[in-house]
């Protein structure tokens, strides 16, 4: 009797494993969804309805974008997390994603076991800029500035846990300085308080932003928060130039539900880094202060699990929490 029930389980197990193999090897034979877990006309969104027409093109299958806004992003991420592992329902995350482990108290679903990583579309700096009126010119400048009049220089940021909130705690805390954090609702008014005086830095997370803004005698550039200058502010060095060991990078990448088929994942990854690598795509993102990137599914869960503990570290040592 135990025999028989082992055999027929045995036998169901097979059957099950043929039907998924199957249907891997015959993927796509239906549309697929991206998850964009963010509201249409921010950066995500912009990348992804760049790439879901090219997708659909080398997929033979249509690639529909679906917004799913709330919640830093959690809302858009569950919903994924719990779809069907079967290549049909994609995830396009935003710089939040591994930052949201040390905001939330609780999250409907584990950031690296629930997902399966496919590629990182591309990496996004930060930009330091001051007011124009600054007596500070470079980076240097500014922290002995904060320095010299602790608690007098306010930074701003569009919300508690940005990525130019975490920019900015991340070098108070390397180099001890005092200074307060101003949240705004968004860029144009952090820009605008800037200008105004009302703070004294912002680490923008839009470098094609200051572009007009420094033509414009309104805002001065000092440093980029990645490791090699950005083409478009050539004239902007590092702030690791300063700050030895200092990086603050955002990323955009595509994630599929944990136990999707290998092949499935390799077949779409294939196929998104052809998209990412092309000279077109290069091109769209240079114009964003953003550099393409098109790693593999492994160097990608390397990366979320750097930045979950990176950004643990500063969350914890600035006391942040969500607003």
């Amino acid at each position: 009797m135990i025999t028989s029930r082992f055999t027929h389980r045995l036998a169901l197990g097979c059957l099950l494993l043929s039907a998924v193999n199957a249907a891997a090897q015959n993927y796509p034979s239906k549309p697929i969804r991206l998850v964009v877990p963010s509201g249409a006309g921010g950066i995500t969104d912009i990348l992804a309805r760049y790439i879901a027409p090219k997708l659909s093109e080398s997929l033979g299958q249509q690639v529909v974008v679906d917004n799913r806004p709330g919640a830093s992003g959690v809302v858009g991420s569950q919903l994924v997390a719990v779809a069907p592992p079967d290549g049909y329902t994609l995830l396009m995350v935003f710089p939040a994603h591994p930052v949201n482990p040390s905001l939330f108290k609780t999250l409907p679903y584990d950031t690296v076991k629930s997902f399966a990583p496919i590629t990182v579309v591309s990496t996004v700096a930060t930009v330091l800029i001051v007011g124009n009126d600054s007596p500070a010119k470079t980076t240097q400048e500014l922290i002995a500035l904060a320095k010299a009049r602790p608690g007098a220089l306010n930074y701003g940021s569009v919300g508690s846990g940005s990525l130019g909130h975490l920019a900015a705690e991340l070098m108070r805390s390397m180099t001890k300085l005092q200074i307060t954090h101003v949240p705004y609702k968004g860029s144009p008014q952090t820009l605008t308080a800037l200008v105004s005086g009302e703070i004294q830095l912002y680490f923008i997370a839009s470098a094609g932003t200051v572009v007009p803004q420094e033509k414009a005698g309104r805002v001065r550039a000092l440093g980029v928060s990645t490791k090699l200058r950005l083409p478009i502010l050539p004239q902007v060095p590092p702030i690791a130039d300063a700050l030895p060991g200092y990086e603050a990078v955002g990323w955009n990448g595509i994630l599929a539900p944990t136990g999707t088929p290998k092949t499935i994942i390799e077949r779409l990854h294939r196929e998104i880094v052809k998209i990412v690598r092309s000279a077109e795509f290069s091109q769209q993102l240079t114009g964003e202060g953003a550099t393409a990137v098109g790693n593999t599914p492994a160097e990608f869960d390397a990366m979320i699990r750097a930045d979950i503990s990176k950004w643990a570290a500063v969350v914890k040592s600035a006391g942040i929490q969500r607003e």
